[in-house]
């Protein structure tokens, strides 16, 4: 889905974490609008993960006390049943019942949590959502690919590098791939186009299995990965800037496994990830390597491992696709986003800092 826009709206709702009520229950919109005393949580289920940022407030910042993040695949098999299946929420039940727990050990006195393209195309996403509440009494909030978008970039635009020109924000999903055009504006980067195309890690690596020990054909399937996103971004690339300095700046598991890769690092640390910026043929290089290689070369590198190893071809797939339609010479890695995107609207509740 496609849409120029001149803004993207604050939407969404706000609630008490699971656990006995303090103070007067309020609704969502007043909520949003008071900075309580105690910590915060931002909850963010995917269509591959959930993950889970818990901080408190110290005037217009956050600090982080706790996180969390488990792979759950919720979106395991979406694309050929249209459901959820019993594994997959089975799976993300038990994670969820882990963030439950930390919401109730840290105090946590207002929290977000959302649902992103999983919960979207799913026909039991509804009767899922009201599972969750029944055992954990986490209250999801299936959000729309706009608010999606929209959050991603209010959590990482801060990384974005300075100068002129416009720039570029992407979110690599398990089941969608978000896309975001910014301007400089008087109020710092305003959003005038964007993108969600249902393709992500998972949907794609569904789509296209690429899991061949034949190296032609491991070749072919990832020619068929990079025609397919060519067409899932035609619209959009259409409609971009043309012959001016750009920026591109990235937020995904995707973006930090390549740049763990460039590094080198024997495990993954984000303190020397998020805020790098990596030349875009160093990235571009990297995708192509791993795309080569067997998954047993996948597995034994650093960084990725078994559980990233059968979706990183399909991320560098989307990756490169993004490269091609945004020519920048770096790449900005962000390992943050959504969690981060929904504190800082809890922050910045009365909106200081607009977009758009």
């Amino acid at each position: 889905m496609a849409q120029k826009a001149t803004s993207v709206p604050r939407t969404g709702s706000w609630s008490r974490p699971p656990g006995p009520p303090s103070g007067k229950d309020s609704s969502g919109d007043a909520m949003s609008r008071i900075m309580p005393r105690g910590n915060l949580a931002a909850l963010d289920l995917g269509t591959n993960n959930c993950r889970l940022l818990i901080a408190r407030p110290e005037g217009d910042r956050f600090v982080v006390v706790d996180a969390f993040s488990r792979i759950v695949r919720l979106g395991e098999g979406l694309g050929a049943t249209g459901r959820l299946s019993d594994a997959a929420i089975d799976r993300t039940i038990s994670a969820l019942s882990v963030c439950a727990d930390k919401l109730r050990r840290r105090r946590v006195v207002l929290a977000r949590s959302v649902a992103t393209e999983a919960c979207r195309q799913a026909a039991n996403g509804a009767e899922f959502v009201a599972r969750v509440a029944a055992e954990t009494g986490i209250m999801l909030d299936i959000i729309s690919a706009q608010e999606e978008a929209r959050l991603a970039v209010l959590g990482c635009q801060s990384l974005l590098e300075s100068g002129e020109g416009p720039a570029m924000i992407f979110d690599i999903g398990g089941g969608s791939t978000e896309l975001v055009l910014l301007e400089d504006g008087p109020d710092g980067p305003r959003i005038v186009d964007w993108l969600s195309a249902p393709l992500g890690v998972v949907s794609l690596a569904e789509a296209v299995p690429g899991h061949v020990s034949d190296p032609a054909e491991r070749a072919a399937a990832y020619g068929r990965m990079t025609a397919l996103m060519r067409e899932a971004f035609a619209g959009f690339a259409a409609r971009l800037p043309k012959d001016r300095p750009v920026r591109l700046l990235g937020t995904s598991g995707t973006v930090t496994t390549l740049a763990s890769v460039h590094l080198g690092l024997p495990r993954y640390d984000r303190q020397a990830v998020d805020g790098l910026v990596v030349p875009a043929e160093a990235m571009r290089d990297i995708a192509r390597r791993l795309s080569g290689m067997s998954m047993a070369e996948r597995v034994a590198l650093p960084c990725i491992g078994e559980e990233r190893a059968d979706l990183v071809v399909a991320g560098c797939a989307i990756l490169e696709s993004i490269m091609d339609i945004w020519p920048a010479e770096r790449l900005g890695v962000a390992d943050r986003g959504i969690r981060e995107g929904i504190l800082r609207a809890l922050l910045d509740s009365g909106s200081r800092r607009k977009l758009g």
